[in-house]
């Protein structure tokens, strides 16, 4: 009887490990997670959404070229969107995950429906923390089609020159 309950531990810790590096699995848990940092968002759930990053040294990336933020500097940012229950919702329409060998690091790339910046990108990298997947780095874009691009980089260019400008 001993032998049987030892011989059932050791079977059940080696679907444990097992589990644990299951790529499909682990995807599931990826989705799951940016699922609910989204989700958080939308919510206004400053809590929520912060806790699925990895630690305070993790990077957002926002639209803006100078929207390179530490958590603690997104937080100061994200702050009082959150407090007005007012943050930002995206929904993911299309998400692909990706698994490093070890099954311990993923990156991502996933767009996104917006109702204030229209279809927009998410890139992204999680690292597993003990059993947990978190944000490392996230990078929003909004992808300018190829037939604009001109324009927008003129535009852009313009924008920079009267920054530069208002500066002096």
């Amino acid at each position: 009887m001993k032998n049987l309950l030892v011989l059932g531990v050791l079977i059940l810790g080696m679907m444990a490990c097992e589990q644990q590096n299951d790529p499909a699995a682990s995807k599931t848990q990826i989705n799951g997670v940016l699922d609910d940092w989204h989700e958080a968002a939308a919510a206004a759930d400053f809590e929520r959404y912060f806790n699925h990053f990895a630690s305070d040294s993790a990077i957002f990336m926002g639209t803006d070229a100078t929207e390179r933020w530490t958590i603690p500097e997104f937080k100061a940012y994200a702050k009082p969107h959150f407090d007005s229950g007012d943050a930002w919702n995206f929904t993911p329409v299309q998400r692909h995950v990706y698994l490093s060998d070890e099954g311990e690091t993923a990156w991502f790339d996933e767009v996104l429906g917006t109702p204030n910046l229209g279809p927009a990108r998410g890139t992204g990298v999680l690292v597993k923390q003990d059993t947990t997947w978190r944000i490392a780095h996230y990078n929003l874009s909004i992808p300018i089609p190829n037939a604009i691009a001109d324009t927008v980089i003129q535009q852009i260019e313009q924008a920079l020159n009267d920054t530069t400008q208002n500066a002096n």
